[in-house]
């Protein structure tokens, strides 16, 4: 009963932040809802065994992955506060705050990866799967995958538009989510 009020009321929130860009399903918010959505329900599910039998093979990677999409977030969120100097939400704008950059940020992790945050909702959405492999679970993940690979796109559209070619260099240089591989 707890994780159906959590499930709830993280869903509200979720739904709260995603609020401008779910009407539009050319945004990348969009099929960002579904991979939050994806990855709520994952944890949610599989917070029981989070720390059973920790030192079997399945945990030991799950941890890494977790570990890894911690500083993957913490750096990306410091990066774009110093280099990318975000302009706030702009009026009609379905972007988040954070997200209107006004500089393109090719170094630290971007340096190899375009997208370290969505990566960052990758590892944890597997990471969470990995706590406790099921059906259901390879379901969501594969879901929130999905649902990150076309965010990425879509915002790549997006931010072809903003930086024009000195984004298409970026994006011959960079790989989205695994450096030096995909």
């Amino acid at each position: 009963m707890l994780r159906w009020i959590f499930f709830i009321g993280g869903t509200g929130g979720i739904l709260w932040l995603s609020r401008k860009s779910l009407p539009d399903p050319h945004s990348h918010g969009f099929y960002r809802f579904f991979a939050f959505e994806s990855i709520l329900a994952l944890i949610l599910i599989n917070i029981p065994f989070w720390l059973t039998d920790p030192l079997s093979i399945h945990q030991i990677f799950s941890w890494i992955l977790l570990l890894f999409s911690l500083f993957l977030v913490i750096d990306s969120i410091y990066l774009f506060k110093v280099i990318g100097r975000p302009s706030g939400r702009s009026e009609g704008s379905a972007n988040l705050g954070f997200e209107n950059t006004t500089q393109l940020i090719r170094s630290g992790i971007y340096r190899y990866l375009r997208h370290p945050m969505y990566a960052s909702l990758l590892w944890l959405g597997w990471g969470a799967y990995l706590k406790h492999p099921s059906t259901i679970g390879i379901g969501l993940v594969l879901v929130a995958t999905a649902a990150l690979v076309l965010t990425a796109k879509k915002e790549e559209r997006e931010n072809l538009s903003r930086f024009g070619d000195e984004y298409a260099d970026y994006m011959r240089a960079t790989r989205r989510f695994i450096p030096f591989i995909f």
